[in-house]
């Protein structure tokens, strides 16, 4: 059952892009409030923690809010997602190992926060500048975070953190990339898809020891 969710994840995700690419609005409208259910059946299968369910449920909030092309409902989806990003957080807390030159990584992360926001203050519209600050802060948090889980999970956290970045300019009415839609939805859902495999993958390396421990200890 697992493979068939990931593979129907996987045509999801295809149909998506391919739609946003050929500029055809109702696939895109059908296919993404399918993604990141998909994705949490396909964590469900693998026995994920509440907590990881609880931040695709609102990232998928933030998703179909985000749908809406109004100010209110930016600023709700924008709340979705930042409440996803404290499940992370606390994820990332539970299951996450302390790397190494954690020092260097929050002050590249910092680096580009800062530059970001100043680069962008002037030209974000005025109601959204202190939401669009602490929410960037906490995503920033998040992706940093990110890294105790592995490459996996640190790739995702810094995909997450482009995408929405390429929000921000669009908000900010800088020179956009050909198809930003796609961009963006290729950066998240990747990211995303790459925060679930991290947190399992940890959760699996966990339960590893234990399970070799009490093997060990059974009787011949």
């Amino acid at each position: 059952m697992r493979r068939v969710i990931a593979g129907a994840f996987a045509v999801a995700v295809a149909w998506d892009l391919g739609s946003l690419l050929a500029d055809w609005d109702l696939g895109h409208t059908v296919c993404k409030p399918l993604l990141l259910p998909l994705l949490a059946a396909y964590a469900v299968e693998r026995g994920a923690p509440r907590l990881l369910i609880a931040a695709l449920f609102f990232g998928w909030c933030g998703d179909m809010l985000l749908m809406f092309d109004a100010d209110p409902a930016f600023l709700a989806g924008m709340g979705g997602f930042a409440v996803g990003h404290v499940c992370y957080l606390v994820l990332f807390a539970r299951c996450g190992t302390p790397h190494g030159r954690t020092g260097l990584l929050a002050g590249a992360y910092g680096l580009v926060l800062v530059v970001t926001l100043v680069l962008m203050w002037s030209d974000l519209p005025g109601g959204l500048r202190i939401p669009v600050a602490a929410y960037s802060l906490l995503l920033t948090t998040m992706a940093f975070r990110a890294a105790r889980l592995g490459l996996l999970a640190a790739i995702g956290g810094a995909l997450f953190l482009l995408s929405d970045t390429l929000i921000a300019t669009g908000l900010a009415d800088w020179p956009q990339l050909p198809r930003p839609d796609f961009w963006i939805m290729l950066t998240y859902v990747v990211a995303q898809g790459l925060l679930v495999r991290g947190v399992l993958d940890s959760l699996d390396a966990r339960k590893a020891p234990a399970t070799a421990y009490g093997g060990s200890r059974a009787p011949v």
